[in-house]
C-alpha cells in the first residue's frame, strides 16, 4: 500500500522535467521510477490497470499577460487573446512563439559496476561539475527560431533572450510569446521590447509548451 500510495503522489504532482528527464509521464517512465525507488519490477500492463487515477483531466487556469496585465477569463480562448493582441498592435501581423529553459552540463550519479556480492569494488569517477542554460524560443508557424547559452537563468538572462527575440521577429511584426510562469519570466524589472506580448502558460503545465519537446530530444540523444 506505501508503494501504491507512493506511486499515486507522484502520478497526480507529475514529473519535474529537470529532475526526471521527461515532461509527461508514460508507463516505461513510471516503470522505471518504480524500480529506482523501490527495486520493484513493474511491467506496463500492471500499471495500466492501477486505476483510472492516472489519467489526466482537462482543467483551466486564471492567467495574466504581460504589459496589459489583464486578467483572463476562464471561457476565453486563445483565439480570442490573439486579436485583442491585434487590436492592441493594428496593421502588424501576429507571431506565435515558445519559449523555455533548459539545465545542460555533466551532472554526478552513483557509479556502479558488477563485482562480486559482498564487495565493493573501487570506481574512479570524475566528480567536477559544469553546467550552463539554453535559452530556447522557436516560432514553428515561420520555421523561426531564438537561443542563447548562458551561465545563469535569471532576469538578466532572459532579458538577453527576449533582445535575442525581439530581433528575430519579421519588421513591423508583433509577436505573442508563450511561456512559463518562473520568476524570471514574471518579474517586474523585467524589460519587454515592444514588439513582444508575453502570455503565461497555466500553472503546471509543461505539455502546453512544444519547446519541452526539443530539451527532451536532446536529452534522448
Amino acid at each position: 500500500m506505501t508503494q501504491r500510495r507512493a506511486l499515486r503522489q507522484i502520478v497526480e504532482n507529475g514529473p519535474i522535467p529537470a529532475v526526471h528527464g521527461v515532461v509527461r509521464w508514460r508507463l516505461i517512465d513510471l516503470a522505471q521510477w518504480a524500480f529506482e525507488e523501490f527495486r520493484v519490477s513493474i511491467s506496463k500492463q500492471t500499471l495500466s490497470r492501477c486505476g483510472t487515477w492516472a489519467s489526466a483531466s482537462s482543467r483551466h487556469a486564471r492567467v495574466t499577460m504581460r504589459k496589459t496585465r489583464r486578467p483572463l477569463q476562464r471561457s476565453k480562448k486563445f483565439s480570442a487573446i490573439v486579436e485583442e493582441t491585434a487590436a492592441e498592435a493594428p496593421g502588424k501581423p501576429i507571431e506565435i512563439w515558445f519559449q523555455d529553459e533548459a539545465r545542460v552540463g555533466q551532472k554526478n550519479k552513483i557509479t556502479r559496476r558488477w563485482a562480486k556480492r559482498g564487495t565493493r569494488p573501487s570506481a574512479p569517477r570524475d566528480q567536477r561539475t559544469a553546467s550552463a542554460y539554453i535559452f530556447g524560443a522557436i516560432c514553428p508557424a515561420e520555421g523561426k527560431g531564438a537561443g542563447l547559452v548562458l551561465r545563469s537563468c535569471d532576469s538578466e538572462a532572459m532579458a538577453l533572450h527576449l533582445a535575442e527575440i525581439s530581433i528575430a521577429v519579421a519588421p513591423g511584426a508583433h509577436a505573442i510569446l508563450l511561456l512559463d510562469q518562473a520568476g524570471w519570466h514574471v518579474s517586474k524589472k523585467l524589460p519587454i521590447p515592444d514588439n513582444i506580448t508575453l502570455l503565461p502558460f497555466p500553472p503546471k503545465s509543461p505539455e502546453l509548451n512544444p519547446v519541452e519537446n526539443i530539451w527532451q530530444f536532446m536529452r534522448d540523444n
